[in-house]
């Protein structure tokens, strides 16, 4: 009898962890794009998934972004039928720009979208995620070119969520890129190499061709991994501010005339990294809006450095200070 191949147990065995999150006999569905990290993840949770009597459906969503991917996406369904899944599943989404966003986010957001709108049709409890070590070492380093704070230097969760009780697991965050290729050689699973991987107009790829190997090369091996660590470690201290700010905001916000308010003394007796997640979290939860840094610290400015200033104009809001409070105004209102 021959050995498992190395690859193939170490991401058996992050499936299996991942999947004793769920209950027995329930559905998960495994987003597949045909990849290397995607099939693997695919092959590893219907081999575990056997075990726990689980239900697995591969979703595959075609964005119509190059030529040939439906040839692609019907690929992918078949390599998934290959493995063994319940039922492979095909969904061709409409990819539309945004106001400010970039394709990657632009396709991100209606895979998503169309990735929870198939799982809650077939009753799935979760949706596994293909993001490896590697990806999530890219996520913070781009954050951190960007300047966009703890919440993106956190990266990935490894779980999460959402508001409707789906679950968004990725098991493979801690699997290097390249076990999970080498688990599809060791499993004669055929994959496909996405172009949009090697292509250097995007910033992701030029970190993963160009950034990462020359910090590899002049501070030395191990940047993928510090830089996944990091996340982890800022994901405790995120998850730690977060309950405190949730403690706090109950007794400081106000519903105001459309909008919201909060207490200007309440602002300013926490310490600037409170008040400014406070800020961000108040606009968020309201008005779906991510303040950046500078808006952020701006709105800042009403409680701490005062002095008569009229209405700061944000993304879908505005704030102004009325008294001892900071009211945010839907636009238009």
């Amino acid at each position: 009898m021959s050995s498992l191949a190395p690859a193939v147990a170490e991401i058996r065995l992050a499936v299996r962890t991942a999947l004793a999150e769920l209950s027995e006999g329930s559905t998960v569905a495994v987003a597949l794009s045909g990849g290397a990290d995607s099939l693997a993840l695919t092959a590893a949770t219907v081999f575990e998934a056997r075990r726990r009597g689980i239900r697995v459906v591969s979703v595959t969503v075609d964005h119509g972004l190059q030529e040939g991917s439906s040839l692609i996406a019907s690929r992918a369904a078949v390599a998934a039928e290959a493995v063994g899944v319940d039922d492979a599943l095909q969904t061709r989404v409409a990819v539309e720009l945004a106001s400010g966003s970039g394709i990657e986010a632009a396709a991100r957001d209606a895979r998503y979208a169309a990735l929870a709108g198939v799982a809650r049709a077939e009753g799935a409890s979760a949706v596994l995620l293909g993001h490896t070590l590697d990806d999530q070492a890219e996520t913070v380093l781009l954050g951190l070119a960007r300047g966009s704070g703890a919440t993106s230097l956190r990266g990935m969760a490894p779980s999460r969520e959402d508001e409707d009780g789906l679950r968004w697991i990725r098991p493979l965050l801690a699997v290097r890129r390249e076990t999970t290729r080498a688990f599809c050689v060791a499993s004669d699973l055929e994959f496909w190499d996405d172009p949009h991987n090697l292509d250097d107009r995007y910033a992701r790829v030029r970190v993963r061709q160009r950034v990462l190997p020359v910090l590899e090369a002049e501070l030395g091996p191990g940047i993928a991994d510090a830089l996944a660590r990091t996340a982890e470690q800022l994901r405790e201290d995120a998850e730690a501010f977060d309950e405190m700010i949730h403690e706090t905001i109950e007794d400081i916000v106000e519903h105001a005339e459309a909008g919201i308010s909060v207490s200007v003394a309440a602002l300013a007796a926490n310490p600037a990294a409170l008040r400014n997640r406070i800020i961000r979290l108040v606009v968020d939860s309201e008005f779906g809006v991510s303040l950046t840094r500078a808006q952020t610290v701006e709105v800042a400015r009403l409680v701490t450095d005062w002095h008569g200033q009229g209405p700061i104009d944000l993304p879908e809001c505005s704030a102004v200070r009325q008294g001892g409070r900071i009211v945010f105004t839907a636009s238009g209102r």
